[in-house]
């Protein structure tokens, strides 16, 4: 089941439990800690299996045209179970509902690191498009990987 979180506590509570679940990918606490701050002001959709709640997306507005994954996470045990590509599609809903024109998503750069190139991977298998790497914007060990998708 999919569905949009408006509750600040309850967004709070579910990325904590979902991003300490994947350290692998979200390895820096204050990191972490201010991913899971930020989701009580944004739009939020979880992916529940029965009650638990086992994948979220957090998406916030970057221009008036514009919405970023500021923030999604799938519990390990469900990759490759189609949750991804769910709360893909809620969130694109969302912003098309409201008006938006473009989705984009950061991440570290194809080639660096094995986990990442999976998750780059999988947002082009969603309708991505590569749209620009910044070398530097988050260090050099991790170029960002700006990916974009038109809405209309």
């Amino acid at each position: 089941m999919i569905e949009e979180i408006k509750d600040k506590q309850l967004k709070r509570h579910i990325a904590h439990s979902i991003l300490e679940a994947l350290t692998d990918w979200f390895e820096i606490t204050e990191a972490r800690e201010q991913y899971i701050k930020d989701c009580e002001e944004q739009i939020f959709v979880v992916a529940k299996e029965a009650k638990k709640e086992i994948g979220f997306i957090c998406l916030k507005e970057t221009g008036k045209d514009t919405v970023e994954i500021a923030v999604m996470g799938v519990l390990k045990e469900y990759h490759r179970h189609g949750i991804g590509k769910k709360l893909i599609k809620a969130a694109k809903d969302i912003v098309i509902e409201k008006k938006y024109s473009f989705l984009q998503v950061k991440t570290v750069q194809m080639g660096f690191y094995e986990n990442y190139d999976k998750t780059n991977l999988f947002y082009c298998s969603v309708g991505f498009k590569e749209f620009e790497v910044f070398p530097m914007l988050w260090d050099e060990n991790n170029p960002c990987q700006i990916y974009v998708m038109a809405l209309k």
